[in-house]
């Protein structure tokens, strides 16, 4: 008998796995300016989003003007990491900078049956007063036929939530 519970729970997280594997997250989704919070020292932003397997790869591409920056975040729904570097949209505009030589300890997981990324990071970073250590909270949810996605991200620095809404670009326009 439980043989058979642990063969259905095993069973059930491999399907939760793979059918985060195979989710409408993958792909390029671009920041739906209107319906955003404001994006304060840039003026685009696409968030490239490729599952495979426990890892999760958060890709930024941004503009402002000629500027471009693109960053990766790579977390583990599996296991929590340390990151190097980790990407925060408000670090060029605030000057909230990583702390050198530190990383940021990531945990990731999957809710809602693979339809929400949930990202808590503890991040040492640096600011003009000294040394802190912010606490974020994101969740990354797909909303309206899986063609919109939401982040809501929360900040123990801030009062009130972050909130973007990206929209899906079609494979085909994604690669020009």
């Amino acid at each position: 008998m439980k043989r058979a519970i642990l063969a259905l729970v095993f069973g059930a997280l491999v399907l939760g796995r793979l059918g985060a594997a195979d989710s409408a997250f993958n792909g390029r989704w671009r920041l739906d300016v209107p319906r955003s919070t404001a994006l304060d020292g840039w003026t685009t932003w696409d968030l490239v989003v490729a599952v495979d397997g426990s890892k999760v790869s958060l890709q930024h591409d941004m503009t402002w003007g000629k500027t471009q920056e693109s960053s990766t975040d790579v977390v583990d729904t599996a296991a929590p990491a340390d990151v190097k570097d980790f990407f925060r949209v408000e670090q060029r505009h605030m000057a909230v900078y990583p702390r050198r030589g530190e990383k940021t300890h990531v945990t990731a997981k999957w809710l809602d049956d693979g339809r929400t990324l949930r990202v808590e990071a503890v991040a040492p970073i640096e600011i003009s007063q000294g040394d802190r250590t912010m606490r974020l909270y994101q969740e990354y949810r797909l909303v309206e036929g899986d063609q919109d996605l939401v982040l809501i991200e929360l900040h123990n620095t801030r009062n009130r939530p972050l909130v973007y809404r990206f929209k899906k670009v079609p494979a085909k326009a994604a690669k020009q």
